[in-house]
């Protein structure tokens, strides 16, 4: 059996444009749902969401035919959660809170076997090689892995270039929610002493080389950001659109709910 090649670090490599949708929901019948709408990426997350390995094992089944990329963003940057994920069959991984160059070899160390340079445990059978299907997937797995490490610090943004300088780190996402929230401005990304430092990092991000990333629910924030360079962007959540629509369905009908109400009582 020949390996699978990841469609979304090809397209990173490309210059392409990808666009996302983050999945908070921990669920593969929601995940089925979303991975054929359309979007380029789908993030299952387990660091802010209840998903737990078992549960990304089967999100990870449902994106097979929908046509989006899954990337896992795990709990920590933590080589037995990285291990597991990976021996699951994710490819792409989003590593949260990395804040040094340290920090960003730790993360690439653990995707990649002890051949290789790496610190990732053996196992012949899992998921992620078919179940020893692959034809020398030991050798070659790591051509495959797409790390995405997170800067949400001023910390982390102070150190991009050295970080980007990691052989290994695909990508830098910037996560405007801690972000906003270590700059004092909690809650709220938009402010305009955060989109500045936002502007400022995707720009020294694309002057390494290294595509840049981020998330918003705002549709014109997220039109922004890809005006200044962002190759991927998650431009909304599962929970946010299903809690949202449904309570503009639920308004609708409190007219009429109030409407009946006053007839009765008169």
């Amino acid at each position: 059996m020949e390996r699978i090649p990841n469609r979304f670090k090809q397209a990173l490599a490309r210059g392409d444009l990808q666009i996302g949708l983050w999945s908070h929901l921990s669920s593969h019948v929601s995940t089925e749902v979303i991975g054929s709408a359309g979007f380029d990426w789908i993030v299952l997350d387990a660091e802010h969401s209840p998903n737990e390995t078992f549960l990304l094992h089967q999100q990870l089944q449902a994106l097979v035919e929908g046509g989006a990329s899954p990337v896992v963003r795990v709990a920590w940057n933590d080589k037995v959660l990285i291990k597991r994920v990976l021996d699951i069959g994710a490819q792409t991984l989003l590593i949260p809170y990395v804040q040094d160059a340290a920090e960003a070899a730790a993360a690439v160390a653990a995707t990649r076997y002890p051949t290789h340079g790496g610190q990732r445990g053996f196992t012949g059978l899992s998921r992620a090689s078919r179940f020893g299907r692959i034809k020398d997937y030991h050798e070659h797995a790591h051509e495959e892995v797409c790390v995405i490490v997170q800067v949400e610090t001023l910390e982390a943004l102070a150190q991009i270039e050295a970080i980007a300088a990691i052989e290994g780190v695909d990508g830098i996402f910037i996560g405007p929610g801690d972000l906003s929230t270590a700059m004092g401005h909690i809650g709220n990304p938009g402010h305009a002493d955060v989109q500045a430092a936002i502007h400022d990092a995707v720009a020294r991000i694309l002057a390494t080389g290294k595509p840049a990333g981020i998330l918003t629910g705002d549709e014109a924030q997220a039109r922004q950001y890809i005006e200044w360079g962002c190759r991927f962007t998650a431009v909304g959540a599962d929970i946010a659109l299903l809690a949202r629509a449904s309570e503009q369905l639920a308004a609708r009908f409190q007219p009429l709910k109030i409407a009946r109400t006053a007839l009765r009582s008169a």
